[in-house]
């Protein structure tokens, strides 16, 4: 009888444990990645999503690794239902070589406490070197192609090759040339480039260098920056108040370039709204915005469209809204 009850109470002890672990699991898109074999001196990383699927806040309390080859990051500890956040895995490419693993520790202390190990490897190859360590295109202005050069060097059999490139993102090309071979050591030059049609946002992918190696047929190379919008307005939303129908109002938007710029047009579908604007080249420029209220009282909202001759294609938006007639007649707020 006493063995059945110590049975029984080590049931009721490690069950709750065992849900409480999966139920941390289940947050995570993925708990192992495998780098495969990375170069020397190259920057690689992995980013492990989690995302809150409950209806309580979770806090992530701490992150270890069990080795220096790999040193995590969470981007955000406390998320609300629904929220992401991402632990990035970076391997340590300079300091170590050879095959290396870690177990990266997720220590969970909301709404409940709980530990999310998650195993990462790969094999870090002495022979070949990249400088610099990945395509760091920094802060790119949108619709303008830029290009970065790395040196890939290769130490060991003479015959060694790169058979090919492969992006992974459709708005990158890349293309290999070699620059010099003998003795064992055979150099290249990897030319990535951005294409100037790459949307506006943050770029963060890898391409993968194809060689003859038998060993190690391929191996990545990080690419990152950031698109920025030629044209910049502020503020994105324009709020023109509480209105009486007839009654004009002006504001003024603030639209900015990286360098001087004209503007061409301003579009609207409400013809409430005039603009007016200066005819010549600055790199800021002051829009005055007057809008006219029409008899139909409540809520008003229209997009209105800058063109200007620095990417006629791609043209910056802001919303004007406005509550026309007795806000507390409309249903809004005073």
């Amino acid at each position: 009888m006493l063995h059945r009850g110590l049975a029984a109470l080590l049931i009721v002890c490690v069950v709750p444990a065992a849900h409480a672990q999966q139920w941390a699991e289940k947050m995570f898109d993925a708990t192992s990645h495998d780098f495969g074999a990375v170069a020397r001196g190259s920057k690689v990383e992995h980013r492990f999503r989690i995302t809150n699927l409950y209806k309580e806040d979770v806090h992530i309390a701490s992150v270890r690794s069990s080795c220096g080859c790999t040193s995590p990051e969470i981007t955000k500890r406390t998320l609300k239902t629904h929220e992401t956040s991402e632990l990035i895995a970076r391997f340590n490419t300079r300091a170590f070589l050879g095959h290396k693993s870690a177990t990266v520790t997720v220590t969970f202390d909301q709404p409940f406490y709980a530990e999310v190990r998650l195993q990462v490897s790969g094999y870090i190859r002495s022979d070949v070197v990249l400088d610099p360590p990945a395509a760091l295109f920094g802060s790119v202005e949108h619709g303008q192609p830029v290009q970065q050069v790395i040196a890939v060097r290769y130490a060991g059999r003479d015959d060694w090759a790169i058979t090919g490139v492969e992006p992974s993102n459709p708005y990158v090309t890349a293309e290999v040339r070699e620059t010099s071979r003998g003795f064992g050591q055979v150099s290249y030059e990897l030319i990535v480039r951005l294409k100037e049609n790459a949307p506006v946002g943050y770029l963060n992918d890898q391409l993968w260098v194809r060689t003859n190696d038998r060993r190690a047929t391929r191996f990545p190379v990080t690419i990152e920056g950031r698109i920025e919008p030629a044209i910049t307005v502020t503020p994105a939303s324009l709020f023109l108040g509480v209105v009486e129908p007839g009654q004009t109002i002006t504001k003024n938007v603030v639209v900015r370039g990286k360098r001087p710029f004209r503007i061409l047009d301003v579009e609207c579908d409400d013809r409430c709204f005039t603009f007016k604007t200066i005819d010549r080249a600055l790199p800021v420029h002051t829009v005055r915005i007057t809008f006219t209220a029409g008899e139909h009282k409540g809520k008003m909202s229209c997009k209105i469209r800058i063109k200007t001759d620095l990417d006629p294609s791609d043209s910056p938006e802001l919303t004007a809204y406005a509550q026309i007639g007795n806000a507390t007649e409309s249903g809004g707020a005073q």
